[in-house]
């Protein structure tokens, strides 16, 4: 499967940031490898939680926490080579943002692990708690 999407490179000093810039309707195309992946990162974190748990929460040190922390971060690398990025550090709803353009300004397109489609988009400064509904002429691009 292959997916279209607008690359744009900011130059900063000597670092060049590749961002990939989704659809609405190209970031609905990843959503069902997004959604194994974030099923991955919370099934792991619910796990770990039981484990340090069990271990009245004395993880430090302890190699299957460490290797859980380890597939983790894997999972979250996994959908930043997809082009967008996990942004629920609580690991309870499984919130992904899309870089996008909507508008002519930069957003992300919001999704959460308990909706079927991406219907919403948040500014970059906003956050989750200013999600609108993405205006239905950019599904069609």
């Amino acid at each position: 499967m292959f997916f279209f999407v607008k690359l744009n490179y900011l130059k900063y000093g000597m670092i060049m940031i590749e961002i990939k810039y989704f659809t609405p309707s190209e970031a609905e195309l990843t959503l069902p490898l997004v959604r194994k992946i974030v099923k991955d990162i919370l099934d792991t974190t619910r796990e770990m939680r039981l484990f340090a748990d069990d271990l009245d929460g004395v993880v430090e040190g302890h190699s299957q926490i460490k290797k859980m922390a380890e597939n983790i971060e894997g999972f979250i690398n996994e959908l930043e080579e997809l082009g967008c990025y996990y942004k629920d550090w609580n690991f309870s709803i499984g919130l992904v943002d899309f870089p996008a353009i909507i508008r002519s300004r930069e957003v992300f397109l919001c999704w959460r692990s308990d909706e079927e489609k991406i219907k919403y988009y948040h500014g970059v400064e906003e956050g989750y708690a200013g999600r609108k509904l993405i205006p239905e002429n950019y599904f069609n691009n």
